[in-house]
């Protein structure tokens, strides 16, 4: 069964049970935003992260174009070419938003050290400074496969099929080795950037093998690509065992390194729309 979903490309990848805050200023997710919200209180407002394979998260700024042209951000096919789909991975996660939050023009604008280049997002042009835009916080949920994209709206729309997570075989021991794994990686990698893990981080861990795939793919430090491998993987036992793998090279290649410069694996950062 196929249903349509709202999309939002993002050069990172969401996975199932993550928490995703978003800082919204193009038009075109605007828009969206506006949709969600207008949802019957009770209706779970509801959109599709889809990881960005050859793109721009947000549309190239229009330098030295004509007033006549198109504002910034409104054109829903900006920085994915004339046929989005080929732009995107095929296999997202759909992400349910707890919290939309209007903000007022020329308030919660970034400071300078979180404007970014030309290839990330805001500029000394930046549409946040004169339009309002919206804070949000979303869940990842259940993964998808996307199978077509429609671009007639002010917003991409896809047309998915939710995928089912399957356990596999031995799933639960290789949960096992997998959190034994992740723990001398955390450990690894702080003494790498000379910091130490809070006390009693070990008892924060799960024990669920499904979530503990998740929570491990998004903790480590791998490339969009990477994690979007993990994402994909047929079932939890094939990701923890990939999962496995990977921490066990990572863990080696860091004790070979003197420092590792990494993201702080208990802050999220906020995508920048």
């Amino acid at each position: 069964m196929t249903t349509a979903l709202p999309l939002f490309p993002l050069n990172s990848v969401l996975f199932p049970g993550l928490v995703l805050p978003l800082n919204i200023f193009e038009p075109r997710y605007r828009a969206l935003m506006r949709d969600l919200l207008a949802l019957p209180e009770d209706a779970p407002r509801r959109f599709g992260v889809v990881a960005i394979r050859d793109g721009r998260e947000v549309a190239p700024t229009a330098t030295g174009m004509p007033d006549s042209a198109p504002a910034q951000g409104t054109d829903p096919t900006a920085g994915f070419g004339p046929d989005p789909i080929k732009s995107f991975y095929t296999v997202g996660c759909v992400a349910d938003a707890s919290t939309i939050r209007e903000r007022a023009a020329g308030l919660g604008e970034p400071d300078d050290e979180d404007e970014n280049d030309d290839d990330g997002t805001a500029t000394d042009a930046d549409p946040r400074a004169a339009s309002t835009g919206y804070e949000v916080l979303a869940t990842g949920t259940t993964r998808f496969r996307l199978l077509s994209v429609d671009a007639s709206g002010p917003y991409l729309t896809g047309e998915v099929e939710e995928l089912p997570e399957e356990e596999g075989d031995e799933a639960g021991a290789l949960a096992s080795g997998v959190l034994h794994a992740f723990r001398g990686y955390q450990k690894r990698l702080a003494g790498a950037r000379e910091r130490t893990l809070a006390a009693g981080a070990e008892q924060d861990l799960p024990d669920d093998p499904s979530v503990v795939s998740y929570l491990v793919a998004a903790a480590t430090v791998l490339d969009t690509p990477a994690k979007q491998r993990l994402l994909q993987a047929p079932d939890t036992a094939t990701r923890l065992a990939d999962e496995l793998k990977l921490l066990r090279r990572e863990t080696a290649v860091i004790g070979k390194l003197p420092s590792l410069p990494a993201a702080d694996l208990t802050r999220t950062p906020t995508s920048q729309n």
